[in-house]
């Protein structure tokens, strides 16, 4: 199969991999979920899912600071990354060493999905053949179906300093997806910026979203809000600690993602269609 990455190279490779090794951690709860995750050889610190499957896997560092030599000597015939989590030059060191790597970029849901039907041929699944795939590209079109007046949201990634994603990013694109928009316009070129709880007041977010990573907030949190009591979401109760995973990794994660942010913006009980998910009976 021959490919071109985010980082503009070409890849060709003559089989699917044998032995893989993956520097992303929703990458690599994806290749478990494309059903191949017998031939995934080592993995991050930072991989955590499936847990009870990478716990057995060879740990080759984290994401900005993988082991070189390790990765090298568990021979891998593709190493894959992410042009956001991890370093140009542990990439291209792995490139110098001879080793196949395949690096990705998503900066949208759209190119999430299609990224991923990409990498699922690469290992040689079927992308058509992967349910959740498939269930991802319907909640995605049904989103984009019933798309309204966007509702005004908060949502930080980190605190102290407190900092949000600009627009461009996955992050920023699902959301808005889901039916929301930041209410911080972008500033400077990095994809992520601080941000000061004292503008709260003027953004007016009408929903406040507390992911527990990358940063791990949590109830003790919400009393950071507590002087902004006039501020619609604090106001009305629309403050809502959320799962991280489900804002940040791609992969089978995408459809549910949709689903619970579509919810918590829009205030809806059961999203009607694609996005209320398979029936009871379809579950079995």
């Amino acid at each position: 199969m021959n490919a071109i990455d985010a980082s503009g190279v070409a890849l060709s490779l003559p089989r699917p991999p044998r032995r893989i090794v993956s520097l992303v951690p929703s990458l690599t709860e994806a290749l478990f979920a494309f059903g191949a995750g017998e031939r995934v050889a080592g993995v991050t610190r930072f991989c955590e899912e499936p847990a009870a499957a990478v716990a057995l896997l060879p740990k080759v560092g984290g994401t900005k600071t993988p082991d070189l030599a390790a990765i090298a000597a568990l021979h891998p015939d593709l190493v894959i990354a992410s042009s956001e989590e991890n370093r140009r030059e542990d990439v291209a060191a792995l490139r110098q060493a001879g080793l196949a790597v395949f690096v990705t970029h998503y900066a949208t849901v759209a190119a999430a999905l299609d990224g991923l039907a990409l990498l699922a041929g690469m290992v040689g699944a079927d992308p058509g053949s992967i349910d959740w795939l498939t269930e991802a590209r319907e909640v995605a079109a049904a989103c984009t179906a019933r798309r309204g007046e966007p509702v005004r949201y908060f949502c930080p990634i980190w605190r102290r300093p407190y900092m949000v994603a600009r627009r461009d990013t996955y992050v920023a694109d699902l959301l808005a997806l889901a039916g929301g928009v930041s209410v911080f316009p972008d500033e400077g070129p990095a994809h992520y910026f601080s941000v000061e709880l004292a503008g709260l007041p003027a953004a007016a977010p009408q929903v406040i979203l507390l992911p527990d990573e990358p940063y791990r907030f949590a109830a003790r949190h919400l009393a950071d809000f507590a002087p902004y009591a006039a501020v619609p979401a604090v106001a009305r109760g629309r403050v809502h600690l959320v799962d991280g995973k489900a804002l940040t990794w791609y992969g089978p994660r995408i459809a549910g993602a949709l689903r619970l942010f579509a919810g918590l913006l829009c205030g809806e009980g059961e999203p009607a269609g694609a996005l209320a998910g398979p029936s009871a009976e379809g579950r079995r």
